[in-house]
């Protein structure tokens, strides 16, 4: 059976100020809905993973917990990994690598660059900057999640907030 990883870059943050960290910046309400609207894209076409990981950032940990709501996906059930804050590419597959057998799909919440470069090693395609709450679909045919690796998957759609519908 093919594997399915949703990549999924945080939607709309807070601009950086002098008074907060970076890794501590929240979702904006535009950034909520947006995330809300891409959940619920994906509901429509069917998508459940099995597992999510989530960066520890709020930014990321809210997105994922958004987009979770949606898919009917049990909140208390992300996994969160401090690695993806700043962690690079390598954090992302080691993430995935660590997968145990069994789960078909998974999704992973993250940052940009990381992201889209992350989805670029699995697919060897050009994906450019993700934009913020977009999803990137890589599908794995003939390997378990502890071979996922560079050029073994393909990108099987991608979505972005600004694409959807606005009744959605």
């Amino acid at each position: 059976m093919p594997l399915t990883l949703y990549i999924v870059r945080h939607a709309k943050a807070e601009d950086r100020s002098l008074f907060m960290t970076d890794h501590s910046r929240e979702l904006t309400s535009d950034g909520i809905m947006a995330a809300a609207r891409i959940g619920r894209y994906l509901h429509t076409k069917g998508v459940h993973p099995e597992v999510i990981i989530s960066s520890t950032a709020p930014r990321a940990r809210d997105t994922a917990k958004v987009v979770a709501e949606q898919l009917g996906f049990d909140q208390s059930q992300i996994q969160l990994d401090d690695k993806l804050y700043e962690g690079g590419p390598k954090a992302y597959l080691a993430a995935i690598n660590a997968l145990p057998e069994g789960p078909l799909s998974s999704m992973i919440v993250g940052h940009n660059p990381d992201v889209s470069y992350f989805a670029e090693f699995l697919t060897h395609q050009s994906v450019g900057s993700m934009s913020k709450g977009a999803v990137i679909a890589v599908t794995f045919d003939g390997i378990s999640w502890a071979e996922v690796s560079g050029r073994t998957g393909s990108i099987g759609f991608e979505i972005a907030p600004k694409q959807l519908p606005k009744d959605l």
